[in-house]
């Protein structure tokens, strides 16, 4: 059962077992990400030079769904820009909020930023 949404930075604290990746693993695999998060994701981790079947095997092992990026989500992706303006929030932040929104889900990330978008979204940042 999904309980959350996963930003990519939450996967990549994980990933690298940075401070905050016990909270995150505790969250797998009720966790949903969305496709553009997981591109973000699957990104940085080819920039590093990870080959590509060690990418999917390491993001499969941690069981999490993948959301498409549908219309809704595309809309409402692009409607979060004018509430979160100030931040200068990228599309995959935007994305991410949207999923929440859509799911009711709270978004689980590291940027603390996040906790002063007021959009209605429950934002949990997995380090203080």
């Amino acid at each position: 059962m999904n309980n959350c949404v996963l930003d990519a930075s939450a996967i990549l604290t994980l990933l690298n077992d940075e401070p905050g990746a016990r909270m995150v693993q505790e969250l797998l695999p009720g966790a949903i990400v969305s496709a553009v998060n997981y591109s973000e994701v699957v990104t940085r981790l080819s920039l590093l030079g990870m080959p590509e079947n060690e990418i999917r095997e390491a993001l499969n092992i941690l069981g999490f769904e993948i959301a498409p990026f549908d219309e809704e989500q595309s809309f409402q992706a692009g409607t979060l820009a004018t509430v979160t303006r100030q931040y200068v929030l990228s599309l995959g932040d935007r994305a991410c909020l949207a999923l929440a929104l859509k799911s009711g889900f709270p978004a689980i990330t590291s940027d603390r930023l996040w906790q002063d978008v007021k959009a209605g979204i429950d934002v949990r940042v997995i380090r203080k």
